[in-house]
């Protein structure tokens, strides 16, 4: 806000009295020649910030009406701002979602048309695919269960050799008073045996 300057008769500038908000005047102020008040002296600028301030946005011969249409233009969908990865990655994901879905409806009708039909008779047009995905699938907890098996048999021979070794800690005398936990393990060594023997067996 420039300041308002009133000059008299002889020349001389003054600043107008003004009214403050509580409604008393300020008096008439002087001023000196040449004075230039803080709000109206010129902000210096250096001869860089000055060339980039004077330089044009667009590159020289490029009419703005040229790229007035282009800035507008946005692609659909709500994608706008995303790398080619990321577009790909949402295309990916919309497609996986969908085959999901596709899936998720087929299971439905399969499992509806062995309801509506279950106590008739037996779907004869049931795919092979479809058949051999069951026989498939019991054969996996088979193996399952073989390897939960070895895990076991190797758990037991484990528990069975710290039995062992204890009991000739305290053959050879190195344990002269076992403790209720090591009397507890050596006590359960047969169990372990017959468990052991049997989990053999049963492969």
């Amino acid at each position: 806000m420039a300041t308002p300057y009133v000059t008299d008769e002889t020349g001389g500038k003054y600043i107008a009295s003004t009214q403050r908000p509580d409604g008393t005047w300020r008096k008439q102020r002087r001023v000196k020649e040449g004075y230039v008040p803080q709000e109206e002296v010129p902000v210096y600028e250096n001869k860089y910030v000055k060339f980039f301030k004077s330089k044009p946005e667009l590159p020289p011969g490029l009419s703005p009406e040229a790229t007035a249409p282009a800035t507008p233009s946005r692609p659909e969908g709500g994608e706008s701002g995303l790398s080619k990865t990321a577009k790909r990655n949402l295309k990916r994901k919309e497609k996986r979602r969908q085959q999901q879905e596709k899936g998720e409806a087929e299971a439905l009708s399969r499992t509806l048309d062995k309801v509506s039909l279950g106590e008739t008779a037996p779907l004869p047009t049931a795919p092979q695919g479809s058949r051999a995905a069951p026989a498939a699938a019991s054969d996996q907890p088979d193996s399952a269960v073989t390897t939960e098996k070895a895990k076991k048999i190797k758990n037991l021979k484990k528990k069975l050799r710290q039995v062992e070794e204890l009991q000739q800690r305290i053959q050879a005398g190195e344990i002269s008073q076992p403790s209720k936990e090591q009397l507890e393990k050596l006590a359960r060594r047969r169990a372990l045996e017959e468990e052991l023997e049997d989990l053999e067996l049963g492969l």
